[in-house]
């Protein structure tokens, strides 16, 4: 009574609206919504209940209700409990309405909604709770985990258990993973929504580090790539509170099933592989789905098919991609590292702190949650990956000029110019060390035109002097103007009566 009091006092006395109230007396605001219906059903103000004993006051609030006996038969409450789960905008109002059409004289609204609730108390405490059809979706995982043995070599490696529970029918998944990282973690979700068919609403997993970076009841920081996969599934994550395991009272109730019902089956069989494994739990997956309630019509697949089922939204066209977040600095050459290979980002953002995104395909870089580079995922380390328009205007131009595009142009000048290029770039023990001479000989033919260019590349050529500073000067003084004179062919006669040069000795004398 000391509740009701106060309740009634915040808001005849205070002027306290009804969720105000609720608040500040820590009920919910549908009790103080029943609390002040009773008081008004009974005349009562607040200068009257302050006059009143606690007995009295009961008395006026809960009066004697007439005895059961005296009563027809009441509804049929397993029929109204998997409508009411089955429906978001079914009110025990209607069923009362629709019952009565079919009871002449039936129950009171009131004297029908305490049958129900008296009922709903005598079955199970995973079917007392009120989850509508297709909005929730409970995961965690087992306390016991399972031996893995390998063939190979002998050893025996513990496999985690994952569950899944729909909050309306029950319907369970369950699955071994190697791990409850961040990989195992979403693969499992991901499984599981393919499992079911579609999508719940709201997904409420514990506090694991793989999906709760921050545990925080009224604003809980959730993992990059567990809120991603959210977002890509379209559903909302709802972790439960720390240590308050009746949040998720659901899956509690479901690992304890799979432990006994799965687990404790398989407990005397050994396994040599995950797949194996699995295999074994799907089977016995599918006779616990099938069971029948011990207190309710129907088992968990006929529920899943008649409730859960229709009301889950449709899965998205692509899978999920699994992708790793990380912080990295770009450095002084616009690259950053990610597992020793380089990728380039704008030179703009030099020394600033991006987001990378990380698949097994693709590489993403993200600057005030803005993409500004992507990336094909390379696995060689110590190489670059850059894309030009990353680059400085000034870096840019100096790596567009390549020893074929050098050639390419030379062409375009004249035969004896892409003689004289191609001789330059061959001459030097790296290309790169040619691109100095070849882009002023390049500026030359601007200044002299195409055609003396080619002339003096052909003098050049013919005497040995394949230089820019020849070529330079040989357009300086005019000398592609006057006529070329080809000298005499020296080639060395060989005849049984000339002496060559081995009969003279090294020192040149006979």
């Amino acid at each position: 009574m000391r509740k009701i009091r106060e309740v009634l006092r915040l808001v005849w006395s205070c002027d306290l609206s009804q969720r105000k109230a609720g608040r500040a007396s820590s009920v919910a605001r549908t009790v103080v919504g029943e609390y002040l219906e009773r008081a008004e059903s009974a005349g009562l103000d607040w200068a009257g209940v302050q006059e009143m004993d606690d007995d009295a006051l009961e008395a006026a609030l809960y009066p004697a209700t007439e005895p059961v006996s005296t009563k027809p038969v009441a509804d049929d409450w397993p029929r109204v409990h998997a409508e009411l789960r089955k429906r978001k905008s079914l009110t025990l109002m209607l069923l009362w309405l629709e019952y009565t059409q079919r009871s002449e004289g039936g129950y009171s609204y009131s004297r029908y909604c305490e049958l129900y609730q008296a009922w709903r108390s005598t079955i199970d405490l995973p079917m007392r709770q009120d989850h509508r059809a297709g909005e929730r979706l409970f995961v965690d995982y087992a306390g016991e985990t399972v031996p893995v043995t390998d063939p190979a070599t002998g050893e025996v490696r513990q496999a985690e258990v994952f569950v899944a529970v729909l909050g309306a029918s029950n319907y369970t998944f369950v699955e071994a993973t190697w791990s409850q990282d961040l990989r195992d973690w979403t693969g499992s979700h991901i499984r599981t929504l393919e499992f079911f068919g579609g999508c719940p609403q709201f997904v409420i997993p514990d506090n694991l580090k793989s999906g709760v970076k921050s545990p925080c009841w009224y604003d809980p920081e959730m993992n990059p790539t567990y809120q991603e996969l959210a977002t890509h599934y379209g559903v909302a994550v709802l972790p439960a509170r720390v240590r308050k395991p009746r949040d998720k009272a659901k899956v509690e109730t479901g690992v304890q099933i799979t432990e006994r019902w799965i687990l404790a089956r398989l407990r005397n069989r050994t396994f040599f592989s995950l797949s194996e494994l699995n295999l074994a739990i799907r089977q016995e997956l599918e006779e616990l789905n099938n069971r029948p309630f011990q207190k309710l019509p129907g088992t968990r697949r006929s529920a899943f098919v008649e409730i859960d089922q229709p009301a889950l939204r449709a899965m998205p066209a692509s899978r999920f991609e699994l992708a790793s977040w990380k912080k990295a600095r770009v450095n002084i050459d616009y690259h950053v590292e990610v597992d020793g290979h380089y990728y380039s980002v704008p030179y703009q953002l030099v020394r600033e702190q991006i987001e990378v995104r990380l698949t097994d395909r693709v590489v993403e870089m993200l600057h005030r949650r803005r993409r500004v580079a992507s990336h094909p995922r390379s696995r060689q380390k110590g190489r670059h990956s850059t894309v030009v328009e990353h680059m400085p205007r000034n870096h840019r131009e100096h790596v567009e000029w390549t020893p074929e595009r050098l050639v390419r142009w030379a062409s375009e000048s004249g035969r004896n110019v892409e003689l004289v290029v191609e001789q330059i770039l061959s001459s030097r023990p790296h290309p790169e060390q040619g691109f100095r001479p070849c882009l002023g000989i390049m500026r030359l033919g601007k200044s002299y035109g195409v055609d003396r260019l080619d002339a003096a590349c052909q003098r050049a050529l013919s005497t040995g002097a394949v230089r820019y500073r020849s070529i330079q000067s040989i357009l300086k003084n005019g000398l592609d103007r006057e006529p070329l004179v080809v000298e005499p062919d020296r080639t060395p006669i060989t005849h049984s009566n000339v002496r060559g040069g081995q009969y003279f000795g090294e020192g040149g004398e006979a």
